[in-house]
């Protein structure tokens, strides 16, 4: 695993096992965001399987799958509410970048815009092709 920390109760990381998820319930996390849609990945781990795997190290499992470009309000407004569940959280997706982008965008207005692109960068991500839309997301 790869976990990169974007805030004391989020860590991101690329795709997760469910071999992973008694590790990560020993450390501590208590939810994680599944944002890999279905249609990236084989039978033992796609959604079902990782949904599984969660209830079984006791973690609350979010799906919410995000294919690349297809960002919609009901996508950044579930990401938000899953952050609200127990944490710490671990989201993931193929490299992390998608999780970071909706964490990005669930904070827009709330967390000041060079303090996202900061803490993504500083976890390997660019959010600059998505600043238009953290902007007006922050804006609203």
């Amino acid at each position: 695993m790869d976990l990169r920390q974007l805030s004391p109760d989020l860590a991101v990381s690329p795709q997760i096992l469910p071999e992973d998820l008694p590790l990560l319930s020993e450390a501590g996390f208590k939810t994680l965001i599944n944002n890999r849609p279905d249609d990236e990945v084989d039978a033992t781990i796609d959604n079902q399987a990782m949904a599984i795997a969660a209830q079984n190290a006791g973690m609350e499992y979010h799906y919410l799958p995000f294919s690349p470009g297809q960002i919609t309000p009901d996508l950044v407004e579930g990401y938000a509410k899953a952050l609200t569940g127990p944490r710490p959280a671990v989201a993931y997706c193929r490299s992390g970048n998608r999780s970071t982008i909706l964490w990005a965008l669930a904070n827009a207005g709330r967390i000041p815009q060079d303090d996202l692109l900061k803490t993504a960068a500083e976890a390997g991500y660019d959010l600059t092709p998505v600043l238009p839309l953290i902007q007006s997301l922050a804006n609203r």
